[in-house]
């Protein structure tokens, strides 16, 4: 990110402040080598940052040894933020300082103890005692990798309310080509790819996922992150690559990754060389030079598609990028009706017209709206001692105390699109705002 952009992304902060965004800027500024600059931004918009932002933008600065500028954003509190002071004021060589940070915080959280720590501010003879290290049993990386214990069942496009043009797209471009492979071959095309999925949470990117690879007529692995992620260097490199493996013995196959930032976040934000050798696997198993994945569909879905390091966005690896907006209204109407499916109600509830003051729901908004329907209709029942059932005016008291989700992520992802839209990556997003107007 250049100086332009940071400019860009400031202008946006300041029509529509966000701790996210806040975030990015100050982040980047540290990056550009300019921590005055981001020490004066965090000083305007302090209350913006919570206390693991600012540890992992100290982080930041400790990577690049701008101690000092570190220092002010660690609380002098927190055990976490104290264990950072103790090590920036060391770095300065203010040595009673950081003996201080240091006793404070493991008298905090004993789980901070440091023996390497504690030896060079002098509170540690080198003649104590060790510690003893635990025995920690290694994963069996092949009970893990095994691909059935990922296999869910899949679905199709009928199970999808709403997203039309998306699935228009979706059929075009992944779906026809598993299902006439021989037409594409013929063209040189490869069945297969990887497809990101981006959006608020909560508007069906999983379920997508899923009936594409029932479309598709391919088994579908959702693939935990938690399971891939692992403490010992080099062996989450070398489950994704097994996962891959398995998956190559196995087509057609969909392997599909939730929150793909975990796996995939930018390189120069990560703090330390194993985040990066992840990454740079991943890159690997998408496309490396020996790998064949015909037949094999990635897709992923992320949260925060500009946390994702811009090497997966290029052609070839997640070069397909599908923005799964919230819904429209007649999609809210058909959510809220599939929702209101075998529940007590009374005749001729108004779907369309609560769907049309629920602007900007998710799917999992509207869902909440139902559930907060019924329970509304279950105290009264409880109270009169009498059945009840789920009236108009259940709804009415239920979007009292319910909010749209997707506002804030829409917010952020609009300074993007408007700020830093490189090569039109987001032009979606604009035009869905522009359409209905946020």
């Amino acid at each position: 990110m250049n100086k332009d952009t940071v400019k860009g992304l400031m202008k946006a902060f300041h029509e529509a402040p966000s701790g996210e965004l806040a975030r990015i800027i100050v982040s980047s500024l540290v990056e550009l080598n300019e921590p005055k600059e981001a020490v004066s931004f965090y000083n305007n918009s302090e209350s913006l940052f919570t206390s693991s932002t600012k540890l992992s933008i100290a982080d930041l600065m400790i990577q690049k040894e701008l101690h000092e500028f570190a220092l002010v954003f660690l609380d002098t509190s927190l055990a976490g933020h104290l264990i950072k002071r103790a090590e920036c004021y060391l770095w300065l060589e203010q040595l009673e300082e950081a003996k201080s940070a240091y006793q404070q915080a493991v008298a905090q959280d004993d789980s901070l103890v440091s023996a390497v720590l504690a030896r060079q501010l002098g509170l540690m003879n080198t003649e104590q005692e060790r510690p003893k290290l635990k025995v920690v049993e290694k994963s069996d990386v092949a009970s893990i990798t095994d691909l059935n214990r990922y296999k869910q069942e899949t679905t199709d496009f009928s199970d999808v309310v709403g997203l039309a043009d998306i699935k228009k797209q979706i059929n075009k471009k992944i779906i026809l080509p598993f299902q006439k492979p021989s037409l594409f071959q013929k063209f040189k095309k490869k069945v297969g790819g990887g497809v990101l999925l981006y959006g608020p949470p909560g508007c069906g990117k999983t379920l997508l996922a899923r009936a594409t690879a029932g479309e598709c007529k391919a088994k579908f692995f959702n693939i935990e992150i938690s399971d891939v992620l692992d403490m010992y260097i080099g062996e989450s490199e070398q489950k994704l690559h097994a996962i891959f493996e398995k998956a190559r013995e196995d087509t057609p196959s969909v392997l599909f990754f939730d929150e793909i930032e975990a796996l995939a976040g930018k390189r120069e934000h990560s703090r330390n060389s194993s985040t990066a050798n992840i990454v740079s696997q991943f890159l690997t198993e998408l496309d490396g030079f020996a790998q064949n994945n015909h037949g094999v569909l990635v897709l992923a879905s992320t949260n925060v598609p500009w946390a994702v390091d811009a090497a997966f966005l290029r052609p070839g690896r997640f070069d397909r990028m599908f923005f799964v907006p919230p819904p429209d209204r007649s999609a809210r109407q058909a959510i809220l009706e599939h929702h209101m499916k075998d529940r007590p109600c009374e005749s001729g509830i108004k779907y369309g017209a609560i769907a049309e003051k629920a602007k900007g729901f998710s799917g999992a908004d509207l869902h909440n709206l139902v559930e907060m329907a019924a329970d509304e209709a279950i105290d009264e029942a409880i109270e009169s001692g009498e059945d009840s059932v789920i009236t108009q005016q259940h709804f009415s008291e239920a979007l009292k105390d319910s909010r749209a989700t997707t506002i804030e992520w829409l917010t952020t992802a609009r300074n993007y699109a408007r700020y830093a839209n490189d090569g039109g990556r987001y032009d979606d997003v604009l035009n869905f705002l522009k359409k209905h107007g946020r």
